[in-house]
């Protein structure tokens, strides 16, 4: 990786039409009312099969990953792209790259519908559960507060605010090393991020307010000049947020 490539390296194309399109499908599913029919819990309790049911809303999450953790990865990305082109496969490289990313945060999304299925159940065979189904919601919030001050939250998030550091250390030329460098930085990207977009995952994939916030918290937690001065903040807010829901049984919008 020269430096002269580093410094005159752009983001590839196709992974900012991915961001954009992903905003955009958003929107329209926010702005058409349309997006609800995606939410776990519409796919969970239709009529569907189940696997066809997991698949589309893999689909739908494959959108909330671009939208929502491509731009916390574009530092990483810019760097890789400008170290790839010098290789004999720059696009497949590059592909593999983000594939590996984008394999780590399906298997966590597949991981949380399947999660949630089970909760469906204990809840339809709970009555008490049923009548205070509130806490699921009030103790969503409270595991991603507290995961604001854990140390693995530390640790990946000192990773990734470091990509250049990332880089020298685990790059390797190759398609399939550039699919292991993805999944691994895909790993430390869920380990800082997993209870956001596990609330994400709570709020649905159309859910535009929520989208957002917690699109410019990631995204400033990894990339902004302060962003180690957030972290503890947001979890106090989301902490006396989840206390809220808990003390009044609020139907939070999650």
């Amino acid at each position: 990786m020269s430096a002269t490539a580093t410094t005159h390296a752009r983001i590839p194309p196709p992974v900012v039409a991915a961001i954009a399109g992903a905003w955009v499908l958003a929107v329209l599913a926010e702005a058409s009312g349309r997006g609800s029919e995606l939410h776990h819990d519409a796919l969970i309790e239709g009529s569907l099969p189940y696997g066809l049911a997991v698949l589309l809303f893999l689909l739908a999450w494959q959108a909330m990953v671009a939208a929502m953790m491509l731009p916390s990865s574009l530092p990483l990305v810019r760097l890789f792209a400008a170290a790839a082109a010098a290789q004999p496969r720059p696009r497949a490289a590059k592909a593999a790259f983000l594939s590996g990313y984008v394999l780590v945060w399906t298997l966590f999304g597949w991981f949380a519908f399947a999660g949630d299925t089970m909760i469906h159940a204990a809840v339809d065979r709970t009555p008490w559960l049923h009548r205070h189904d509130w806490l699921i919601a009030g103790g969503t919030l409270a595991l991603a507060g507290a995961f604001q001050f854990s140390a693995l939250k530390d640790r990946c998030l000192e990773v990734c605010r470091q990509p250049g550091a990332f880089m020298l250390r685990h790059y390797r030329r190759g398609v399939p090393e550039a699919f292991a460098l993805g999944r691994r930085h895909g790993l430390f990207c869920l380990g800082c991020c997993w209870a956001l977009m596990l609330l994400m995952f709570a709020a649905g994939v159309a859910n535009l307010w929520w989208m957002a916030a917690l699109t410019a918290v990631m995204v400033y937690e990894k990339v902004g000049r302060r962003g180690d001065r957030i972290t503890r903040p947001v979890g106090f807010a989301l902490l006396a947020l989840a206390a809220l829901v808990v003390a009044h049984g609020l139907e939070l919008v999650l």
